[in-house]
């Protein structure tokens, strides 16, 4: 059975505005796709007033907290100490946010806590696929 961490976190989203606006998003990590994170933006941000989702590797936000990470649709990067900006890009634009970088590492120790480092698994049905790519069977 697949476990799901959820945990709201606020963020900053930062445009020509003179004052960011915050939001509150969802941060969500499902062990039935053990390498990818995604970021639920709520229905006020979308074009077609339904939750707009993000998915990425779980590996790029953590590369991102240290350094500069990504170079297609999502970019992240530390901003000092406390903060990680996440760029998101798509054909309606790009989004700047910037995220409190105490609540991603919270987030990712849940994660971690659910599905460690490594030990994701394949679903079965792929890797019996894989198998057979593999040794011909």
């Amino acid at each position: 059975m697949a476990a799901v961490v959820e945990q709201p976190a606020k963020v900053r989203l930062i445009t020509d505005a003179p004052q960011p606006g915050c939001l509150s998003v969802t941060l969500r990590y499902d062990s039935a796709d053990p390498l990818a994170v995604r970021v639920a933006f709520p229905a006020e941000v979308s074009r077609d007033d339904g939750e707009v989702v993000w998915a990425f590797a779980r590996e790029l936000l953590e590369a991102g907290l240290l350094a500069p990470s990504g170079d297609g649709d999502v970019r992240i990067w530390p901003c000092g100490r406390a903060q990680t900006m996440l760029e998101f890009h798509s054909a309606d634009g790009v989004a700047l946010t910037q995220f409190d970088t105490a609540v991603l590492r919270r987030f990712l120790r849940l994660t971690h806590q659910t599905v460690p480092a490594g030990e994701e698994r394949y679903p079965l049905r792929a890797k019996r696929g894989l198998d057979r790519l593999l040794h011909n069977t």
